[in-house]
């Protein structure tokens, strides 16, 4: 006797669809017309199910405080910077967890159970780390999050940077964060990222680092932070976030860098909806957007993972933690309109993300955790077309989330009509 089926499902890989079984929150048995019986079983009628969406990059401690103490009415990344440290004096640890709480149930809801999120180090008090702790515990029985250590006004500028960066990942933060760019020179910005990669390195940690959020495509530190991977052995451990100098740089130095973060094993994680509304504000036009060469680091074979990174904070006044709308902008940005790039773009939002994030038990085969989404569309591709009904969301064989299926009535001529948008 299994714990639930799922009859009738399509995998993202296509083909006919299958039965899920499942079992003690593990994934029995994944075949055409299963023989068995369960407690539970779900008819997906040929609807796609996949494994949870991964959101790579994120700030929890930030999210929905839109507002707060005011309005980044510049819409720049720096206006974004200096309106979170007026905030950081007013946090306090409950309203961070409060609305962390919120986020969390809106990602459950789009089907995304698991989030890297950073949290700023660069309060000596700690009291978003401490109070994100508390959620990411809380919250673990329905969705996975992953602490960044993550010094936003720099570790070698800020006094007792290093010093509180360490005592935040005593206090059990996962990954070791960073960002060189906002070092006060390219100098400090190097040594910043020997520093952290090596203290990762001694405790034996990931490393995610904000890296080159920047128009300037003089800012390489992507370079330092692959150097010093290969230097300490840290291959598939090291994340860079953003990277967005690459889209400015010229095509012969970049020729010679992505092999070196291919070589390095580097994790690249742009994040498509922030990145093309922060950066290019210098300019008139032609305007940069911003965002990474996602196609060109795919084709060297970089793992790419796609973030959200904010929702509606002094940085982004929108976003419902879709996971999809991420991919779909990152495709729209990218020019990604191939059949093989649309499945690569809808990968960085799972597959992709797992991978980066080290997530132990993902998948859809036998075996891993049985933690699912089936959304009303019956496939990858229509599933970034239509960002649909996430139908079910299943988290250790348990059905945490439903939402009714949506289609359109209309009454054309006195006669209602049900319209599907599926093609």
């Amino acid at each position: 006797m299994l714990d639930l089926i799922l009859r009738r499902a399509v995998l993202p890989s296509g083909g006919e669809p299958v039965d899920i079984g499942v079992k003690d929150g593990r994934i029995a048995e994944l075949r055409p017309n299963l023989q068995a019986s369960a407690a539970e079983e779900i008819d997906a009628e040929g609807r796609l199910v996949t494994a949870p969406f991964v959101d790579s990059h994120f700030h929890m401690d930030s999210t929905l405080s839109y507002g707060l103490p005011r309005v980044n009415e510049s819409g720049t990344l720096l206006e974004g910077i200096a309106l979170w440290g007026e905030l950081k004096p007013e946090l306090t640890a409950e309203s961070v967890k409060q609305r962390a709480r919120r986020l969390c149930r809106w990602s459950i809801a789009r089907g995304t159970l698991a989030i890297r999120s950073h949290v700023d180090t660069s309060d000596p008090s700690l009291l978003a780390v401490q109070a994100l702790l508390e959620v990411r515990d809380e919250m673990k029985p329905w969705i996975d999050v992953q602490l960044v250590a993550f010094p936003q006004d720099g570790v070698l500028r800020t006094p007792g940077g290093r010093e509180s960066l360490e005592r935040a990942l005593d206090l059990g933060v996962d990954v070791v964060g960073g960002i060189p760019h906002f070092e006060r020179t390219m100098a400090d910005g190097a040594e910043s990222v020997r520093l952290l990669c090596e203290i990762a390195a001694e405790r034996g940690l990931r490393v995610d680092m904000h890296c080159d959020e920047s128009d300037d495509p003089l800012s390489r530190h992507v370079e330092s932070l692959a150097y010093q991977t290969r230097r300490l052995g840290l291959h598939g451990r090291v994340a860079g976030s953003h990277l967005t100098s690459m889209h400015s740089m010229d095509n012969y130095y970049v020729s010679k860098l992505i092999p070196l973060i291919a070589e390095a094993g580097l994790h690249a994680i742009p994040n498509p909806l922030i990145n093309i509304t922060l950066q290019g504000r210098h300019d008139t036009y032609p305007k940069r957007r911003g965002m990474t060469r996602v196609k060109e680091l795919m084709a060297a074979g970089v793992n790419v993972a796609f973030g959200h990174d904010c929702v509606m904070d002094p940085w982004y006044p929108l976003g419902s933690h879709d996971m999809l709308e991420v991919a779909s902008m990152g495709l729209h940005v990218g020019q990604m309109t191939g059949r093989a790039e649309m499945l690569a773009c809808f990968d960085a939002v799972t597959v992709n993300g797992a991978k980066a994030l080290g997530l132990d038990g993902y998948g859809l085969a036998p075996g891993c955790r049985a933690d699912m989404v089936l959304l009303q569309c019956r496939s990858p591709i229509e599933a970034l077309r239509l960002r649909p009904v996430r139908l079910a969301v299943i988290r250790a064989g348990k059905v945490i989330a439903r939402t009714a299926a949506a289609d359109p009535v209309l009454t054309l001529g006195g006669a209602e009509e049900t319209v599907s948008l599926d093609f």
